[in-house]
């Protein structure tokens, strides 16, 4: 194990404010052999590292450079504008929430907290007796799982190409066929962990990641990435968050979920 023992890496992708929180949030710029220049903080190209595919993958360009080049007793993500709290929301915070309804925005931000007021919920931000006393009890922490107007097959359908998800099945079903009731009760539900965060014990990370990137590797040799455009090039991204949600099914895991704390407009 390395000196620290805990570690949540926070990933980046463009120049963005640094929280003065816990240290044992890391900063890490994602994609960083892309946009080196504008990086202020440590990056994912260095050792192993699959840097440059990061239009593609997202923060999965940096889970797989915290996975490849360095070990630690436990291991989390999250995002510099997300992050997870296991404080109670403030009762203001709540009131507010009573508007969402007659928006529309209620199943949107289910378990989000919006919020550009940094003095106020930086120090709400998980700590590390927080995520200690969560892990003694539970296998992993993960987000408050997103309440879904249609099932997640129909929501990736409205959203993205339905065919990642017919070649995804495909790859699961040659590599990983006992994972396929999982695949499939996930694809039939209306509740989705997102953002490829989580909290997880070393054995488990390390488990998980082998899993995670044999698959996500062999979908990315026959998927063809030069038809996307735009948003959906994040392609890569968007299939992992549904893996783990399979992953988290099979393996029948004793989860906690917390909220997390979304920063609006955190910038520079």
């Amino acid at each position: 194990m390395s000196e620290s023992l805990v570690k949540i890496y926070t990933f980046y992708y463009k120049s963005g404010s640094v929280l003065s929180i816990d240290k044992m949030y890391q900063p890490i710029m994602a994609g960083n052999t892309l946009n080196s220049d504008l990086a202020t903080i440590p990056g994912d190209d260095t050792g192993g590292n699959i840097s440059e595919r990061n239009q593609y993958y997202s923060e999965l360009t940096g889970i797989y450079w915290v996975w490849k080049n360095t070990r630690h007793e436990i291991v989390g993500t999250c995002h510099y504008r997300r992050f997870f709290t296991a404080q109670p929301e403030p009762f203001l915070y709540q009131l507010k929430r009573l508007i969402y309804y007659p928006l529309g925005l209620y199943k949107k931000r289910f378990g989000l907290i919006y919020t550009n007021n940094t003095h106020l919920f930086t120090s709400k931000i998980l700590t590390e007796p927080e995520l200690r006393f969560h892990l003694m009890r539970y296998d992993a922490i993960l987000p408050v799982a997103r309440k879904l107007k249609y099932t997640v097959e129909k929501h990736y359908m409205r959203y993205h190409d339905i065919n990642d998800l017919i070649l995804l099945k495909s790859v699961i079903h040659e590599k990983y066929p006992d994972f396929e009731g999982a695949f499939d009760a996930v694809l039939k539900g209306k509740r989705l962990y997102t953002n490829n965060m989580f909290v997880l014990k070393n054995e488990l990370f390390q488990e998980f990641m082998s899993w995670w990137f044999d698959i996500i590797f062999e979908f990315e040799r026959r998927v063809d990435l030069s038809a996307k455009v735009g948003y959906q090039k994040r392609v890569i991204g968007f299939i992992a968050e549904r893996l783990l949600n399979v992953w988290i099914k099979q393996k029948r895991l004793n989860t906690v979920e917390l909220p997390l704390i979304y920063f609006k407009r955190l910038k520079k």
